[in-house]
């Protein structure tokens, strides 16, 4: 029988196995170099500490037999255990094993384990006995395949290095699995700040998105609408980029009721212009829901004013302001003020200076303040005052008394007359120039047909206005081109008197017909009507007294109702 050397009982002792999720440091071989084994899989190669060698020595003895025939001629280093994923062999099973040294490897390189390959680094730290050398090549779990092992230098374990090195596994666990939840959740913090934050210029891309800002502006600016849409679906940050106000207003200017007078005026400043572009057209191709605002139970001849959020509305002698509601295609039930003082039903009123100035069939002018109970009302005219416009603190009236009087809008001289202008007719309708010149300037027209009185007239600027009347038309009128004729005009289809109209300042023109509550939309670029919208039936016929109207909403007063055409949500 032969006797083992010396160092193979030492290399029999039972191996410390430090399971962990991550690499751990290697004790260094204590013996002397020589041929490495076959270890069994899981199974690594290191030193233990000289402490615990006595015990372990004395262990190995008792299990001598298990490791003859088969440790090499080389003395094999002490292993600690492998760092890595062992199999399931317990730490007895694994230390015999270990001791079976295999003659693979040439003499004088350490044997190295034959962990998981999913170890990259090892450090070996010199013990009493000498140092160990660092293997190159190690075998898999049967399959064959080689790893190359990175082996650097590390720092010296001190006094119980096994104990050290469980305890580090152990915590090297935890802070693994700690660091894989934490990174989760800073990914999904980025991606939701990332959601928030407008997108940046793409770093890499066509040589269009690198060209400076001002200059893709320019490029852009040659875009149609459609073109603009595409652009958009290419990438968030062309999305953002033409989403600016200074590529559609271009567009918006010749689109219809966009907030843009003809003048290039931004009446709505703080709505993006992209948005509006996007409703304008709906007003092209008359998409729009009708709804019922109010309704009365006697026949009135309503007449109406917008300020901000708030709709006023005349009803018999009254006045009566309503708030909208958010989606301005409703009212709030219970009115914000009632204004009276008329003893007959009230014909035209105007908002000016926080003032409502009424207009009432008893021949008298009304002056309320919005925001407070004072009103004052004086006789004017001696039959009742069909109209009235106020401007710049003047009050201008007119009446079928065939006069039309000018009245300070001053609280110490209220009910005092300026002015009286005779005229050879009643007068329907009135307005101001915005030049203010308080004298009558000229007639406009001479060839028309009896009959053809005017009943509403509006300035677009000091030189230009639009007119409607008994003759079915709409006349659009330049005082310096001519005062005998107007440049533009467009007639009703249906031989219907139009009492009313509305412009937005540009190219959309709204008239309210007489019969069935038609409200007619036109753009003023072509002669034909573009929609017609009946608001009534046979039954309960009525004119249209009044349209307003702004760039998402119009407004309809009719006989019994007042109607709405939501042009935001068709």
């Amino acid at each position: 029988m032969v006797s083992p050397p010396p160092g193979a009982a030492a290399a029999a002792a039972p191996a410390r196995l430090c399971v962990g999720p991550g690499p751990r440091p290697l004790m260094g071989s204590q013996g002397h170099p020589g041929p490495p084994g076959n270890c069994g899989p899981g199974e690594g190669e290191g030193g233990e500490a000289r402490k615990l060698q006595e015990g372990r020595v004395a262990r190995g003895k008792r299990r001598k037999g298990k490791g003859k025939g088969k440790a090499g001629a080389g003395q094999g280093g002490r292993g600690s255990g492998a760092e890595g994923n062992p199999g399931p062999q317990k730490a007895k099973e694994a230390a015999g094993l270990g001791a079976e040294a295999g003659t693979s490897a040439g003499p004088g390189e350490e044997g190295e384990g034959c962990g998981s390959v999913e170890e990259r680094e090892r450090r070996i730290v010199r013990g009493d006995a000498g140092s160990a050398g660092a293997g190159k090549e190690a075998r898999g779990r049967g399959d064959g395949k080689k790893e190359e092992w990175r082996v650097r230098p590390g720092r010296r374990e001190d006094a119980r290095p096994g104990r050290a090195q469980g305890r580090g596994g152990q915590a090297w666990g935890c802070i693994a699995g700690a660091g894989a939840a934490g990174e989760a959740m800073a990914a999904a913090t980025e991606e939701e700040a990332a959601a928030r934050e407008p997108a940046g210029r793409p770093a890499a891309g066509p040589a269009l998105l690198r060209l400076p800002e001002e200059l893709l502006l320019l490029i852009c600016s040659y875009l149609d609408m459609r073109a603009l849409g595409r652009l958009a679906q290419v990438c968030r940050w062309l999305r953002r980029f033409t989403s600016c106000d200074l590529l559609w207003r271009r567009i918006a200017r010749a689109s219809l009721n966009s907030g843009f007078t003809r003048l290039g005026t931004d009446l709505m400043a703080n709505v993006p212009v992209k948005e509006r572009v996007k409703v304008s057209q709906n007003w092209r191709l008359g998409r729009c829901r009708e709804g019922i605002l109010l309704k009365w139970r006697c026949s009135q001849m309503p007449w109406m004013q917008l300020e901000g959020d708030s709709l006023y509305i005349s009803q018999a002698n009254f006045i009566l302001a309503y708030q909208f509601r958010p989606d301005g295609a409703s009212l709030n039930r219970r009115p914000l003020g009632v204004f009276a003082g008329h003893d007959e039903d009230v014909c035209h009123f105007v908002l000016a200076n926080s003032h409502i100035i009424s207009a009432g069939g008893d021949g008298k002018i009304g002056v309320h303040k919005i925001h407070s109970t004072f009103t004052v009302k004086y006789s004017a005219h001696e039959q009742e005052v069909n109209c009235v416009d106020c401007r710049g603190g003047i009050i201008v009236s007119g009446s079928r008394d065939r006069t039309a009087k000018v009245w300070p809008l001053a609280s110490g001289r209220l009910g005092q007359c300026l002015h009286t202008i005779q005229t050879e007719d009643r007068v329907w309708s009135i307005a101001i120039s915005p030049l203010l010149s308080g004298q009558l300037m000229m007639h406009l027209g001479s060839d028309f047909p009896p009959g053809a009185g005017v009943l509403d007239v509006m300035y677009e600027s000091p030189s230009t206005l639009l007119s409607c009347g008994y003759d079915t038309y709409v006349r659009y009128w330049d005082l310096r081109a001519s005062v005998r004729k107007c440049v533009m005009e467009w007639e009703e289809p249906h031989d219907s008197t139009l009492y009313c109209l509305q412009t937005d300042g540009n190219h959309l023109l709204a008239t309210g017909s007489s019969y069935y509550g038609v409200v007619r939309l036109w753009d003023r670029r072509q002669r034909a009507c573009l929609h017609a919208f009946p608001l009534t039936s046979t039954p309960l016929s009525s004119p249209v007294y009044c349209l307003r109207f702004t760039t998402k909403h119009l407004y309809a007063a009719l006989s019994y109702n007042l109607h709405v055409l939501d042009f935001q949500n068709p």
